[in-house]
């Protein structure tokens, strides 16, 4: 089954698309179901969900009287307000319940990491040490929740139902996160994930110089009988690309594979950062 918030996230965009063939302005449609343009946008973009009288009001709006079509949106709407299994962790950032729901839905995820382990592959004391240094201070109850939330996430990996290949630069590797014990079991614990068939991890090594996207980390999610997503975490907000911006980064992606060592020879250099600089 899809999960909640993928179903939001196809809805938004079917409605947005509909919306620009219609040619009606944002302010236009947010007056016709009585919202803010910024809340409009925020259903666009499935962060929330429509109601269906508010959808309906919408589709009239916008011209569409394909019965079929209009049943199908209005089932989405009703999907889209069931509640996944991360709603009962109270503390989590809307934009993350997001992610965490089209992350739920994927099939496949290429993710490209910089400075830091993907997180489907942190340990639990890698990623206590990460959300402890937040800026802004969470609490120890919400950091224990974030950390539950991310150990909950990687059983998509270890049960199977997502095929992860991850590459990432050398420096994630030596960057002491936590100190040498949290980082010689994060290491090894990496060593351990390769070896699943729906894991493949390759890393750059410094020696490759530079190489595209080196100052930007992005994920690409994948979906079955669904165009894929591109999710870039930012500072001031995370960002999703669809269309063409999803091929560009696969056609950046395999060029970052290229630039790898193969998984082979990867896990070999993580067994000699391990053994070499975070012996515990």
């Amino acid at each position: 089954m899809d999960s909640p918030t993928f179903v939001r996230f196809q809805l938004g965009a079917q409605l947005r698309r509909l919306r620009d063939q219609a040619k009606v302005p944002t302010e236009r449609a947010a007056d016709v179901i009585e919202v803010s343009p910024s809340t409009l946008r925020r259903i666009e973009s499935g962060r929330v969900g429509v109601k269906g009288p508010a959808l309906t009001a919408l589709l009239n709006e916008y011209g569409v009287d394909d019965p079929e079509l209009r049943e199908t949106l209005l089932t989405m709407a009703r999907e889209g307000k069931q509640r996944g299994w991360w709603a009962k962790y109270s503390d989590l950032p809307q934009v993350y319940r997001q992610y965490i729901g089209l992350e739920s839905a994927a099939q496949e995820m290429q993710n490209f990491e910089t400075i830091v382990v993907p997180g489907l592959l942190q340990t639990a004391a890698y990623a206590r040490s990460m959300t402890a240094e937040d800026a802004f201070k969470p609490s120890p109850e919400a950091i224990e929740q974030r950390v539950a939330v991310r150990l909950e996430r990687q059983k998509l990996i270890s049960e199977g139902r997502l095929r992860l290949v991850a590459v990432m630069d050398e420096a994630v590797l030596h960057r002491q996160i936590g100190g040498p014990q949290v980082m010689f079991e994060q290491l090894t614990a990496m060593i351990s994930v390769a070896a699943l068939r729906n894991v493949t991890l390759q890393i750059i090594p410094f020696a490759e110089g530079a190489y595209a996207s080196m100052l930007s980390s992005f994920a690409i999610l994948n979906f079955p009988d669904n165009p894929g997503v591109v999710y870039m975490e930012g500072l001031t907000g995370d960002l999703y690309a669809e269309g063409d911006d999803v091929r560009r980064c696969e056609v950046v992606f395999n060029d970052l594979r290229s630039s790898a060592l193969s998984p082979h020879a990867s896990v070999e250099m993580i067994q000699r950062i391990r053994d070499a600089e975070h012996q515990p």
